[in-house]
């Protein structure tokens, strides 16, 4: 179960984010940067308890309206081999030290549990809270054989959303789709996906997808 340490972590994340995101196709943003908050969000357990992941919800309100960018990231103690460029950032945590901030994208261990959540084998916990699940997180799945990560081909950013192309068994190639700039619409064409709560700037509560999977 995912366990939250209330300490500090410098720089946090909100400030990390700030400096990674105008340069992701998805930022709606002003020139000079994001205007910031938390907003929403869940986390997925690591089964082998190394890694942290955390699908973020920050509003930006910086660029002419509100928006709402759903940011998947992942908590290591080590670097990730050959993912330099999925690296968010670095940071000190009050109890466990270095901790170095991925773009959970191009991570091959928060991609197996969203693609277990897809198809109801992962249990959705609270953001903030330890060992905790939580029950406004809902996936829907179509199918009746569920699939198993073998290995990470492709992750490609678009203009509201990023795809990362898996090899499964026994399902072989699924596009697992993250929506970056979040809204109510359905993800068309799928055969399962994850809806998750954010609020808005004026505090107002939406209820909507994150992620989806397609053949």
């Amino acid at each position: 179960m995912a366990v939250i340490h209330n300490t500090t972590m410098t720089p946090g994340k909100l400030e990390l984010l700030a400096a990674w995101l105008p340069a992701r196709p998805w930022y709606a943003g002003a020139p000079d940067g994001p205007n910031l908050n938390k907003a929403g969000g869940f986390r997925l357990d690591d089964p082998d308890g190394e890694v942290g992941i955390e699908f973020m919800v920050v509003t930006d309100t910086s660029g002419e309206r509100p928006v709402a960018y759903h940011v998947p990231v992942t908590y290591r103690g080590a670097p990730l081999d050959g993912s330099e460029n999925a690296l968010i950032g670095t940071a000190e945590h009050g109890i466990l030290g270095r901790r170095w901030m991925y773009d959970g994208t191009h991570d091959p261990v928060l991609l197996a549990q969203l693609l277990a959540l897809l198809q109801g084998r992962a249990e959705p916990q609270q953001q903030s809270v330890s060992d905790t699940p939580d029950p406004s997180v809902t996936s829907h799945y179509t199918g009746d054989v569920h699939s198993t990560m073998v290995t990470l081909t492709f992750v490609q950013d678009n203009q509201d959303s990023t795809n990362a192309l898996l090899e499964t068994k026994p399902h072989g190639p699924l596009t697992v789709h993250v929506r970056r700039v979040l809204s109510n619409d359905e993800p068309p064409n799928s055969t399962a996906h994850v809806n998750a709560t954010w609020t808005t700037p004026d505090g107002t509560e939406h209820h909507g997808p994150f992620a989806a999977l397609h053949p």
